[in-house]
C-alpha cells in the first residue's frame, strides 16, 4: 500500500515512508557489544546517562472497570529539592502549581510510555526526553501503575492492553493545553509478550523480568493480597515471566491461560487500526522482542505505519560507538529526528483535516464480504 501522503508548511507534498528515509542517521554501534546480548546487557551497566527532572500528579482514574490511581512525571527545569519516596529528581506538584499548569501555548508535547516494570527514571527514555526538553519541547512520562514508587490503589496490576490510563491522560492534555500537538513513542512492554523461549531467553531474561514483577508484587502486597483471585503463594513461586502472567495476570484480568492474555492484548491487529504516523524503530537482534514476532505484512498494509529494522541494537540498547561523534543511543537521536521533523515541518492542521475525510469517507475500512475489525478483543470492556 502506498506510504501516507503529508503536506508540509510550505505547501508541498511528502508522504511518512519518505519523510522516514530523510531523518537517515547512521547507526554506528560499538564494536565491543557485538550482539544483541551484550546491547541489552549494557542498558544495565552503563550509568552515564543525561539527568532529567520530573514533578508528579496522581490522578484518580475515571475508568470504572479499572479504578485505582496513577501517576504521571512531567519534565520540569532542574531543581534541587528531593523526595525520598520518590524516583530520584522527582517532587509532587505542589496544589497550587498544578491548579495553574494550564496554558494556550503551541508547544509540542511528548507522551511517554515505559517498559516492563520501568518507569520514568529509566535511562533509555531519559536520553529521548532530555534532547527535546532541551529544545523547546514539553513532555511526560505515563507511569504503570505500582512502578516508578508509585503506589498500588486498586487489587490489579498493569497489563499489556490496560490503555485506559493512557486515554484519560490524552483527554486531560487536550482540555488543559488545547494548542498543544501531542506526540508519543512508547517502549518495549508490547514486544515483551513476545518473549524468545530459547534456553536463554527463559534463564536469563525471561527469569529476569519475573525476578522484577515478583519484587513490584511483594512492594504492593498489601494492596494486591486483597485481590481474592490471587494465591500470593503461587506467585511467589514462580521463575519465569510466563508464570508470572499465568499466575497474576491471568486471574485478575479474567483469562485462563497466559496465551489467551498474550493473543488478546498484542498490538499486531491493532496495527492495522493506527490512523495517525507511526514509525517503529526495532533491532534483528532483539533477544526479548524477537524479530519472528513482528508484524512486517500488516506494517506494509498500513499506509500511516513505518517499520525501521537494524541488524543490530538489542533490546533498548543501539549504544553507539565513542568514536562516531558521540556516546550516546542512536534510537533516541533518530526519535528525536522524527519527532522534529513532524512537529516543524508539517501542516499538521492540514493532515488533521485530511486524516478527518479519510475517516469520514471510510476510506481506511478494510473490505471484503465479511468486515475485520482489528481493535476487536476477546476480553469485552466497555470503556467511552
Amino acid at each position: 500500500m502506498s506510504p501516507l501522503t503529508l503536506q508540509q508548511k510550505d505547501g508541498t507534498k511528502t508522504n511518512l515512508l519518505d519523510l522516514c528515509k530523510s531523518i537517515n542517521i547512521p547507526c554506528w554501534l560499538n564494536p565491543l557489544l557485538l550482539n544483541g546480548h551484550l546491547q541489552t546487557t549494557w542498558t544495565v551497566v552503563k550509568s552515564t546517562d543525561p539527568p532529567v527532572y520530573y514533578k508528579r500528579k496522581v490522578f484518580e482514574a475515571e475508568c470504572p472497570a479499572y479504578s485505582g490511581t496513577f501517576a504521571v512525571d512531567f519534565v520540569v527545569p532542574a531543581h534541587t529539592d528531593t523526595n525520598p519516596t520518590l524516583p530520584p529528581r522527582t517532587i509532587n506538584f505542589t496544589d497550587e502549581e498544578f491548579g495553574n499548569i494550564g496554558s494556550d501555548d503551541g508547544k509540542p508535547m511528548l507522551i511517554t510510555l515505559h517498559g516492563l516494570t520501568g518507569g520514568s527514571q529509566e535511562a533509555y527514555l531519559r536520553h529521548l526526553l532530555h534532547a527535546l526538553y532541551i529544545e523547546g519541547w514539553e513532555a511526560c512520562v505515563v507511569n504503570a501503575r505500582g512502578c516508578a514508587l508509585s503506589k498500588i490503589t486498586s487489587g490489579n496490576l498493569f497489563n499489556a492492553r490496560a490503555t485506559w490510563d493512557l486515554r484519560q491522560l490524552v483527554k486531560w492534555l487536550r482540555k488543559t493545553f488545547p494548542n498543544r500537538p501531542l506526540f508519543a513513542i512508547g517502549y518495549s512492554l508490547g514486544g515483551c509478550i513476545l518473549v524468545n523461549r530459547s534456553w536463554l531467553g527463559l534463564n536469563a531474561y525471561s527469569k529476569s523480568m519475573a525476578r522484577d514483577l515478583k519484587g513490584l508484587f511483594e512492594l504492593h502486597l498489601e494492596q494486591l493480597s486483597k485481590n481474592p483471585r490471587l494465591d500470593v503463594d503461587k506467585v511467589r513461586a514462580v521463575k519465569y515471566l510466563h508464570e508470572f502472567d499465568r499466575e497474576v495476570q491471568g486471574p485478575t484480568w479474567g483469562y485462563p491461560t497466559e496465551g489467551a492474555y498474550y493473543r488478546d492484548a498484542s498490538s499486531c491487529d491493532s496495527l492495522l487500526a493506527v490512523r495517525v504516523p507511526l514509525f517503529a524503530i526495532h533491532a534483528q537482534d532483539d533477544p526479548i522482542a524477537v524479530a519472528e514476532g513482528i508484524p512486517f505484512q500488516e506494517f506494509q498494509q498500513n499506509p500511516y505505519a513505518v517499520l525501521c529494522m537494524t541488524s543490530m541494537g538489542g533490546h533498548l540498547g543501539w549504544f553507539e560507538r565513542p568514536f562516531s561523534g558521540g556516546s550516546g543511543r542512536w534510537f533516541a537521536k533518530t526519535a528525536a529526528r522524527f519527532f522534529q521533523e513532524i512537529a516543524g515541518k508539517l501542516d499538521l492542521a492540514h493532515c488533521q483535516a485530511e486524516r478527518r475525510k479519510r475517516v469520514e469517507r471510510a476510506e481506511d475500512v478494510f473490505r471484503g464480504d465479511a468486515s475485520f475489525n482489528p481493535m476487536r478483543r476477546k476480553r469485552g470492556l466497555e470503556i467511552e
